[in-house]
């Protein structure tokens, strides 16, 4: 499995925040024995795995490991290159930033998501800025990410324009995606107030786009942005449809040419629970939606593609044999690569 890219799944929370839809297990978060399976089952199956060309651990929170716990997942992953890992401000401590060195990280993304505290305390999310500021300085990492949410409840083009500030003044990657309110999470079942409507959000995720460009933030996908040279090889991955291997509860993979998944099961993933078969993936759709996520677009597409994207000017843009979305079609995405591919079918 030489270059193949491995994402692993760390299912423990010490707290859910209220917007979020991925697996994950509180409560538990720092229960030993549950976490000692955990790490002793994914030992268990990289045995004998790698190296690996990219790695990324995320979560759930992956830093709500126990120290010693965490070192020994990180010792049983070979990783040649990127090997990312996602962290809580509230949960950096030395002795987290000594085991992550140690055992080879050499990328972090931390959630921030707002350096506003009204706009923190809408999402339920704990530490206030001065706390992330100090966990940014504890991991001393030149390769740092950190996330923004645009669409909060509340929000302004005035307190978004000082979290992006905020962010692009310790950070060489960005994402900056767009609050959804997802099936089953607390914000479903009682939507915050004073969320911003769709032209709003509309004008957040443009203005974001704009500002982060103009202060040296290249956008390379619909909500990621980077000073060049540290885009996310890991993820790249994914969009340009490589093939990749997961462990963890509801981790997905792509391997030999078939898309599988775990089950959202702590206890069945323990137990040795199998992958579930996703059927074939990698096929010409599959790659030409991946692809046009990112700004580089889709090469060689049919031609009755490039004849319905010069029937969307302004949201598709036609480059020679490539094509590829504007950021005002970003904002429609689905529905038009939706238009594209349909085109293609009939």
């Amino acid at each position: 499995m030489n270059q193949q890219s491995l994402y692993l799944h760390i299912p423990f929370c010490a707290s859910k925040c209220p917007y979020c839809d991925f697996y994950s297990i509180m409560r538990v978060a720092r229960m030993p024995p549950l976490q000692e399976q955990f790490v002793a089952r994914c030992v268990e199956i990289l045995r004998g795995l790698g190296p690996w060309h990219t790695a990324y651990i995320g979560g759930g929170t992956p830093s709500v490991l126990a120290p010693d716990l965490l070192a020994r997942l990180l010792g049983a992953i070979d990783c040649e290159g990127e090997f990312t890992i996602e962290c809580n401000p509230t949960s950096v401590t030395p002795e987290f930033c000594e085991v992550i060195r140690q055992g080879g990280i050499n990328r972090v993304s931390l959630g921030v998501q707002s350096a506003i505290p009204e706009e923190r305390r809408a999402l339920g999310r704990s530490g206030d800025l001065e706390t992330i500021t100090r966990a940014i300085h504890m991991l001393g990492l030149e390769n740092l990410s950190l996330d923004v949410m645009l669409g909060l409840p509340g929000q302004t083009i005035e307190s978004l324009t000082e979290t992006l500030a905020f962010c692009a003044k310790h950070a060489r990657h960005i994402s900056a995606y767009l609050l959804k309110i997802e099936p089953g999470t607390p914000f479903a079942a009682h939507p915050p107030g004073k969320l911003p409507d769709e032209d709003a959000q509309a004008e957040f995720y443009l203005y974001a786009c704009e500002w982060l460009e103009f202060h040296g933030f290249a956008q390379y996908e619909i909500s990621n942005f980077a000073v060049p040279g540290y885009e996310s090889r890991h993820n790249l991955n994914y969009w340009h449809c490589g093939e990749y291997f997961a462990i963890g509860p509801a981790a997905h993979g792509f391997t030999r040419g078939r898309r599988w998944h775990y089950e959202r099961d702590l206890t069945a993933f323990l137990r040795g629970g199998a992958p579930v078969d996703d059927g074939p993936g990698g096929d010409f759709e599959e790659r030409a939606m991946l692809a046009l996520r990112l700004n580089e677009g889709f090469k060689l597409p049919s031609a009755r593609m490039i004849e319905q994207a010069r029937k969307l000017p302004g949201l598709v843009q036609v480059n020679g044999n490539c094509i590829s979305l504007t950021r005002e079609g970003f904002l429609l995405s689905n529905t038009i690569i939706g238009k594209l591919l349909g085109e293609r079918r009939t």
